[in-house]
């Protein structure tokens, strides 16, 4: 049934259903951050986002998993933001490894947050194939952004997507070795490293 302003009841619900799961996400991220994912409990974030602990259950099956889609949630949109404030005449590749960059600011400050999180996205089978959702959410959400700095292209053109994909996997790449040296490394310089391998690939780009 449509309301006066066109609006149906399930469009409405479905946007109430996303503003729990985004303040359920919210005040996850925000507790993990603060106390770490150890000490942050259900009965916590459910108090901040103001719902129940059924209700929490709904969304998410763990804390885990709404700690790890809060902080994505918070990675993306600093990272779309900066794709699409950057100057237009900025090409894809150096576009998107600028944007990169801007998520690196005060890492080592974070460094302990950032170990935490990466290590909680590989603490279990339910948490690795979650991540790897999250990770097309975020190639998706880079080709989007990114389009434009193409030029014009027709609507099937795979190099936005592809962009995406090879940016998400340097994050991923860039990330194992990171770990492989339990946290000590620079993780941004990995990740742009990787970053600048896949150039090869993407010619004419930039």
């Amino acid at each position: 049934m449509a309301r006066a302003d066109g609006t149906t009841h399930a469009t409405l619900r479905q946007r109430k259903r996303d503003e729990t799961r985004r303040r359920l996400a919210e005040a996850a991220a925000e507790l993990a951050s603060a106390h770490g994912v150890a000490t942050t409990t259900v009965d916590q974030i459910v108090a901040r986002a103001d719902v129940g602990r059924a209700t929490f259950f709904r969304y998410f099956e763990s804390k885990e998993l709404a700690v790890a889609t809060g902080l994505s949630d918070v990675g993306l949109y600093v990272l779309v933001s900066t794709l699409r404030e950057l100057p237009d005449d900025l090409g894809p590749l150096d576009a998107v490894r600028a944007a990169f960059d801007a998520l690196a600011i005060d890492f080592d400050r974070r460094r302990p947050m950032f170990l935490e999180q990466t290590l909680l996205c590989r603490g279990s089978a339910a948490m690795f194939a979650w991540t790897l959702h999250l990770y097309v959410d975020w190639e998706v959400a880079i080709a989007d952004a990114v389009r434009p700095r193409f030029g014009a292209l027709p609507d099937d053109d795979p190099r936005p997507r592809m962009l995406g994909a090879l940016a998400m996997a340097a994050a991923r790449l860039g990330c194992d070795e990171w770990l492989a040296g339990e946290g000590t490394g620079d993780l941004p310089a990995m990740i742009r490293r990787q970053l600048d391998g896949f150039a090869m690939t993407l010619e004419g780009t930039r």
